[in-house]
């Protein structure tokens, strides 16, 4: 990492109260991961997509949250769960 990318905490502190204006005026912006997609799609609960899926939640939440990357079957479940959400429903009912 460069010089160029640290920030400096005034410089973080500027950027933090930046997020907040934006946030209270509404003009936020909503960053959604494919994971999240797909699980909203489908109308689960973090608890039973990941039941579903065969991971842990917090797992789940990981790939949500784009720490993690699912693999390459996980992705195509999640694929199949955007394209065809009954899908998913009907299995996990």
């Amino acid at each position: 990492m460069s010089k160029r990318d640290v920030m400096t905490g005034e410089e973080l502190g500027h950027k933090l109260l930046e997020s907040v204006k934006q946030m209270r005026a509404g003009q936020g912006a909503v960053v959604h991961s494919p994971v999240a997609q797909a699980r909203a799609a489908s109308g689960l609960s973090q608890s039973k997509f990941a039941a579903l899926m065969g991971v842990s939640v917090r797992t789940l939440q990981e790939w949500e949250q784009g720490r993690r990357k699912p693999s390459g079957a996980a992705q195509t479940l999640m694929i199949v769960a955007t394209r065809h959400p009954e899908i998913l429903r009907e299995l996990a009912a």
